[in-house]
């Protein structure tokens, strides 16, 4: 069964070469598009995609509240925001909103397909390299806030150093390598992470991770 994708963006030229890019793969249809966050929701209601690509600045209704309200819907497709710069407020805005992770408008095609089925099949879309400069830019000059340190408390120690690594970017081989610890077992631990601290998914466990202070001066890793 292909995987069903909806493309959002107001640019007729970006819609039309995602569409060709996907059109090409064998288990990915792209089975609607829409040029505007309102149209989007009717399209996805719709279609019921497995994954939406979108754009966040867009007239009228946003793709940062038009992804609140796919998320929050009945069939809460996964998102990826597609943005032109990789050091975009709009993008962490997005993350929060629920997407997935982000993908570069001028990004490979093969990035592209890889970006859909990595999300359609549950895990996040987080490039370490430019999600820790997107995040280290926006909050890595916040105060660690107390209320959220305070969180931390339900883990255990090696779930800490866990989350620790998930903030700085690392991938779970990476993590894996650097507790000596199997891979399978460092998904357990990220696995319990993100239940203790009801987190979504990795994306959120990375913005918990730098809010909270753990991600320390390994931004630029």
């Amino acid at each position: 069964m292909s995987l069903r994708v909806v493309v959002v963006d107001d640019q007729t030229l970006v819609r039309t070469g995602f569409r060709l890019v996907l059109d090409e793969t064998d288990d990915i249809e792209v089975v609607g598009e829409a040029a505007d966050g309102a149209r989007a929701l009717q399209v996805v209601a719709l279609t019921r995609p497995d994954v939406v690509l979108m754009d966040v600045r867009m007239p009228g209704l946003d793709g940062i509240e038009t992804t609140r309200r796919i998320r929050s819907g009945a069939h809460p497709a996964k998102v990826i925001i597609l943005t032109t710069f990789d050091l975009d407020e709009y993008v962490l805005a997005g993350l929060r909103a629920g997407a997935s992770g982000f993908l570069l408008k001028d990004a490979l095609a093969a990035d592209l397909v890889s970006a859909v089925r990595v999300v359609a099949a549950g895990e996040a879309v987080v490039a370490p390299s430019v999600t820790r400069r997107l995040i280290a830019h926006y909050l890595g000059n916040t105060p660690v806030r107390p209320a959220a340190d305070q969180r931390l408390a339900v883990l255990t120690e090696r779930e800490r150093q866990v989350l620790a690594l998930v903030a700085q970017g690392l991938s779970n081989a990476e993590i894996a390598t650097s507790l000596v610890l199997s891979e399978s077992t460092v998904k357990t631990h990220i696995s319990r992470v993100l239940a203790k601290l009801d987190l979504r998914d990795r994306v959120q466990a990375v913005i918990l991770g730098y809010e909270c202070g753990l991600a320390g001066n390994h931004s630029s890793r």
